[in-house]
């Protein structure tokens, strides 16, 4: 907080062409004065030159002090029990008497006057020495206030960033664990029956792990990189599901370019055979398919009858991730006889 207060100080008394703005305050109150009172703002008549040379001095007298207190309380740090805002507005109080009686001073030397104690002129410019304080004062705290609601912003905003980082992290990091349960459960029914294909599996199993790797800090890839790692992925579950799954892919080629979270079809076609049955009398048909901005997502339904409770973990994950990355929806589609999942398809700039 402290440091936002003395940037807001140096931001009002501290510009750099901060005698401009002095000569334009002094310029206005000398106008000011001069079209309301005329050269009578005191007892006597008072030549042009020498008003606005007393309403300069003033302004000049009462921005410097501040800028020398602001600095004052720069140096004593944040040991302070009263707020800076208002020690800087008590100690120009002061400030303000001595420069008002200093310019009364001054003016009867330029006039050539003997300087005696005049309530009515010194009231005359302490009044008007206070306005201008209060003037500057209140710019000063408006600064302040606006300098600490934009940190605050700032503040919150990068919070919120990198509360989203973390739990886009958090998610991302779901997806290895259950990846390889399912994948050494495919494994471990494999090994014995068939060496060569159990070969070939931990071949294509290494190929597809090797893009969970390169996908890992990613928050999207191509569809083009998808679709290849899910051809691998889906050549692991050929071999254990045979004929029993079918997958029909048909991706239109402009869509490639197009953008998809890592892994979310892997998890789709994970959640369809986890919660289907699969069968050679009980095919399970997948569809990926491609329409408008959307990946979409299809397979007939023939929920298992003992199946598990169903945490929805996978389901959850892509959702949780594309609110991260867009405001279009992941849109799930659940009649008698399918269940459809239809992915947005990003454009980087949109993201």
């Amino acid at each position: 907080m402290f440091h936002i207060f003395i940037e807001s100080i140096k931001t009002v008394f501290s510009v750099r062409h901060r005698l401009l703005y002095i000569l334009l305050l002094a310029g206005y109150s000398f106008f000011n004065i001069l079209f309301t009172v005329g050269n009578q703002f005191f007892d006597f008549k008072l030549e042009s030159p020498y008003l606005f040379a007393v309403l300069f001095v003033v302004v000049l007298g009462v921005w410097e002090t501040n800028r020398w207190a602001s600095e004052k309380i720069e140096k004593k740090g944040q040991g302070q029990k009263i707020h800076p805002l208002i020690s800087l507005f008590l100690i120009s109080l002061i400030n303000v008497a001595f420069i008002a009686l200093l310019s009364l001073y001054l003016l009867y030397l330029a006039l050539g006057m003997p300087f005696i104690i005049n309530t009515t002129h010194i009231t005359l410019l302490l009044a008007f020495g206070f306005r201008v304080n209060l003037f500057l004062n209140c710019v000063n705290a408006i600064v302040y206030f606006m300098e600490k609601l934009k940190r605050a912003q700032v503040e919150a905003a990068e919070l919120k960033q990198q509360s989203t980082e973390a739990k886009f992290e958090a998610l991302r990091n779901q997806i290895n664990p259950h990846f390889l349960f399912n994948s050494f459960n495919v494994l471990s029914s494999l090994i014995y029956k068939d060496v060569d294909k159990s070969a070939k599996f931990i071949d294509q199993l290494s190929s597809v792990y090797r893009y969970l790797l390169s996908s890992q800090n990613k928050k999207l890839v191509l569809l083009e990189e998808e679709i290849t790692f899910i051809d691998a992925y889906l050549y692991l579950l050929h071999i254990r599901f045979g004929e029993s799954l079918q997958v029909n892919i048909s991706i239109e080629e402009e869509k490639n370019k197009l953008f998809v979270a890592p892994s979310s079809l892997q998890l789709l076609v994970e959640n369809a055979i986890k919660h289907n049955v699969l069968s050679k009398k009980e095919i399970l048909r997948l569809s990926i398919i491609t329409n408008g901005n959307q990946l979409i997502i299809t397979n007939n339904l023939q929920e298992k009858l003992d199946k598990e409770p169903s945490t929805q973990v996978g389901l959850k994950n892509i959702k949780s991730r594309y609110m991260f990355l867009t405001s279009d929806p992941v849109e799930v589609i659940k009649t008698e006889d399918s269940f459809t999942v239809k992915l947005p398809l990003l454009e980087v700039e949109r993201i």
